[in-house]
């Protein structure tokens, strides 16, 4: 039995539906003749649902209509409106002898899951007849709720209440909000032997490094920062033979929460990058750091409610789809959800009366004291206007506040509602709106260097980048000796994109081709070079952090995000999955009316899942493109269902940047 529609069908058939009244024909499937469901538009003007159009492309190449020549890729999601006028048709609920409500076709799974008696009392037997020996007991209400999988369709209209199982991984399928999407982590039910939902475990460890050069670099590479979309500060890599490796704690998709006890989980990628440089013969971090998936059941809440405070709360949202801005996480040594973070600007942190650490005990009186934050997305997908919490606060469970933007010190922050939580989401200062927030954006500019030199002079000039670079950077420069002529002549700096010198390419050489390429051409009496500049608008690059010189000097992370789309470098990768696995990985970005278009960024890879198995994606990686549809302009909530829907296999075509080397 599907507990999205409540009927039987095939796993990869569409839902059915009972429609209270007869339906337009503008509104009919002419491949199945049913009510559309995820409406797909042909440039021929036709319509119809994804599934039925998915399948008949796999076999034919035009419109079923028509017969014109016709690719899968052509084809684009119906409008807004047409998806919500089909959202609001009426249907019957299916269990007609123990429910005989009418609701939107929208608002049925959330029925079935949260209200509906009889499929509360079909998965009691069917429960039941799983675990004989359970039977007469009554199932904890998270069994019921947890095992839900979300319809793809949800993203187009936004959820209302973000749910995450750690700082990175979000387990809602859609938001308004940028940082918080998440397609890779539904399961989908197959048989009765599906085991009960997981969720992600995430846990905060404090990790003391020792340095016997206190100069001496860390090794490893990061990526993130409040000024792009990826938020808080991800470890990337961690270079081989180096002081990180080998103590062994830290991996590749850890977040670093705090350095020296300064909170870093709200500050632009540059600051963080000087903080991981400072030098120091101990270095302690606070990192959250992925567990997997958990299959174990919730287990009786054992904590003492001595000390803590049992508060209401209640946010009223202007309508259905409007996200409440709180991201949700579970942890490893108490039952229950707790709140991560409050995302500023959004509902809840307007409200004001919720804090990070809450644990939130119901919502609209359902119990969760044993749910999961699944569940709560669930209840509060489905609420019109006012989301009533009920939540235990206990006090002293913050972290120290995180440090201004223009400051540098363990300066506390005068606003306490600004404290981050055990988690590491990006955390704000409530009392104004940073207009910088996600919008740290990069330009370059063209230049065109002439020089008149003598034969023998040196364009004095180290280089690196390269198209055999393991991640196919442009050639750039990494130094400019006082003893040629570049340096003479001022106007090419270290950083510098080389495009061409004497109207020879540089853009697709790799290494040894560029270094050629420029000895030969230093022996004219006159050198034209182009190059381009990248021209930061926020915060320098911690120049005076870096011991690193000449070969060794590479640029930051954030530098290559302002590079020009043709000279990124695009890679094909292939993931594969089984019917009851996730693609293991969480994106961040995409378009906002607020904010326009920002690129889309891998943020998580969770350890034992298809994206973690590949090793070839990485944490800030750029996705351009699934299955050969480009990604731009797109929004969260149109790239989620695409990638939704990709059963078995899907192809990302990203761009990989190397992250600022610490």
């Amino acid at each position: 039995l599907c507990s999205e529609c409540g009927q039987f069908h095939l796993l990869l058939d569409n839902h059915l539906y009972n429609f209270q009244d007869e339906v337009d024909d503008e509104l009919i499937c002419h491949i199945c003749l049913q009510p559309l469901l995820q409406p797909m538009d042909t440039p021929c003007g036709h319509t119809y649902c994804f599934k039925c159009l998915e399948n008949f492309m796999q076999e034919y190449n035009f419109c079923p209509m028509d017969r014109k020549k016709l690719s899968f890729q052509q084809c684009h999601k119906s409008s807004l409106l047409v998806r919500n006028l089909l959202d609001k048709l009426i249907v019957f609920c299916p269990f007609k002898d123990e429910c005989q409500q009418t609701m939107q076709r929208c608002e049925l799974e959330a029925h079935l899951q949260n209200r509906c008696p009889g499929f509360k009392k079909y998965k009691s037997e069917l429960q039941q007849k799983k675990n004989p020996v359970s039977k007469g007991k009554e199932d904890p209400p998270a069994k019921v709720e947890t095992n839900t999988p979300k319809d793809p369709e949800v993203p187009s209209g936004g959820s209302s209440l973000v749910a995450e199982s750690s700082a990175a991984a979000v387990v809602s399928l859609g938001t308004a909000e940028p940082g918080l999407v998440n397609p890779a982590f539904e399961e989908t039910e197959e048989g009765e032997n599906l085991p009960q939902r997981t969720s992600l475990v995430a846990e905060t460890t404090t990790i003391e490094i020792h340095r016997e050069d206190p100069e001496e670099e860390l090794g490893m590479r990061i990526v993130g920062g409040k000024d792009t979309p990826l938020g808080n500060i991800v470890v990337q890599e961690v270079l081989r033979d180096s002081v990180i490796a080998a103590d062994g704690r830290i991996a590749p998709g850890d977040h670093i929460l705090e350095v020296n006890g300064v909170n870093i989980s709200s500050v632009t990628h540059c600051q963080a990058v000087s903080f991981l440089r400072h030098p120091g013969p101990v270095l302690h971090l606070m990192v959250l750091q992925e567990k997997g998936f958990s299959n174990k059941s919730a287990q009786q809440d054992s904590t003492s409610a001595a000390n803590r405070e049992v508060i209401h709360v209640t946010l009223i949202k202007r309508d259905r789809s409007e996200p409440l801005g709180i991201k949700l996480i579970r942890k490893t040594d108490e039952a229950g959800i707790f709140i991560l973070d409050l995302l500023e600007g959004g509902l809840a942190a307007k409200n004001g009366k919720l804090s990070r650490n809450d644990r939130v005990l119901s919502i609209n009186g359902q119990d969760l004291r044993q749910g999961t934050p699944e569940a709560a997305a669930q209840i509060i997908q489905t609420t019109e206007s006012r989301v009533n919490f009920v939540i235990l606060r206990q006090p002293g469970m913050q972290l120290s506040d995180p440090v201004e933007d223009s400051s540098t010190s363990n300066n506390s922050s005068s606003s306490s509602s600004s404290s981050s939580s055990n988690g590491g989401s990006p955390v704000h200062h409530r009392r104004r709106v940073d207009q910088n927030h996600y919008r740290r954006k990069s330009h370059y500019q063209k230049k065109t260097v002439a020089i008149k030199k003598e034969p023998k002079e040196s364009l004095g000039i180290t280089i690196g980048g390269g198209r055999d670079n393991k991640n196919k950077l442009p050639i750039y420069v990494t130094s400019v000796q006082p003893i040629g002529c570049l340096f003479r002549d001022g106007r090419i700096k270290r950083g510098d994109v080389l495009l061409s010198i004497n109207g020879i390419d540089l853009t697709h050489l790799n290494y040894y081709e560029a270094v050629a390429a420029l000895k030969s051409n230093a022996a004219s009496h006159s050198v034209v070079l182009k190059a381009l500049e990248i021209l930061s608008l926020n915060s320098p690059e911690p120049s005076s952090d870096i011991k690193e010189q000449g070969f060794g000097w590479s640029p930051l992370w954030i530098t290559w995000l302002g590079l020009p789309s043709y000279l990124h470098c695009c890679q094909d990768i292939v993931l594969s999955k089984g019917n009851l696995e996730s693609w293991g990985f969480s994106i961040v970005g995409g378009f906002e009316e607020s904010k326009g278009n920002q690129p889309f960024f891998i943020k998580t890879i969770v350890p034992g899942t298809p994206a973690f198995r590949d090793r070839k994606l990485k944490c800030g990686d750029e996705i351009v493109a699934v299955n050969g549809v480009p990604a731009i302009g797109m929004s969260n909530s149109e790239l989620i269902p695409m990638l939704k829907e990709q059963r078995n296999k899907v192809t990302l075509t990203v761009v990989s940047w190397p992250g600022s080397l610490v």
